[in-house]
């Protein structure tokens, strides 16, 4: 039968094939800004998904930059200085960001306004209007963490009016690490298909999520 088909047809054919088989292989890419306040844990999610292990680190003067790959999905990792005096440089970083990655310490009750109003003042600027937002709530093999819960109220995650998914995490021990970064993946694959449908309004909703306040550690 392929061979009655007319040249212009089999051509036609054989580049919508060629097509599909291109998108298949083609790796997709995700630009993560990870910021939040200083001793929250952001150079040690970097390391860790650099290394796969513990790595002693020192605060971050200026910025860290890495490329990480996850099955077929490369992700390119900023890590900016969370010290008072250098957020002003933050939005220097915000340009052509897919994600970002927030970090707060779940055990430090004492500066989660401190964190809350950091993080506000990152999303009132435009530029991240259509960044993904992926809360880690780091530090939870600590004694008296903070729940997910607690965090959301704190940081007044749902007054903000934007999407966004808390992940428990232990950025020394990697858990909750690779599983935000993952939702994050997801959630630009369903933003990307909504686009294609609906050029002109982008739907959040379902992407608000929160994951269980606790994590089970085991050393």
């Amino acid at each position: 039968m392929y061979q009655k088909l007319s040249l212009t047809v089999r051509k036609h054919l054989f580049l919508k094939m060629g097509s599909r088989f291109t998108r298949y292989l083609k790796k997709r890419r995700l630009r993560v800004l990870i910021l939040g306040p200083d001793a929250a844990g952001k150079t040690t999610i970097l390391n860790y998904l650099k290394s796969g292990r513990p790595v002693t680190t020192i605060p971050t003067i200026g910025f860290n930059v890495e490329e990480i790959k996850i099955r077929r999905t490369k992700f390119t990792l900023w890590d900016v200085g969370g010290q008072e005096k250098l957020r002003m440089f933050w939005k220097h970083y915000f340009v052509n960001q897919c994600v970002l990655a927030y970090v707060v310490d779940s055990s430090d009750r004492e500066r989660i306004d401190e964190a809350k109003d950091a993080l506000q003042s990152i999303l009132m600027d435009s530029v991240m209007d259509d960044c993904i937002l992926l809360i880690y709530a780091n530090k939870q093999d600590l004694e008296g963490t903070m729940s997910t819960y607690e965090i959301v109220q704190r940081l007044e995650l749902d007054i903000s009016g934007r999407p966004y998914h808390v992940q428990p995490s232990c950025a020394l021990y990697g858990h909750g690490i690779y599983e935000g970064l993952q939702w994050a993946e997801e959630e630009k694959i369903r933003r990307h298909k909504i686009r294609k449908k609906q050029p002109s309004k982008l739907h959040h909703a379902p992407a608000t999520s929160i994951e269980a306040s606790r994590l089970s550690f085991s050393y």
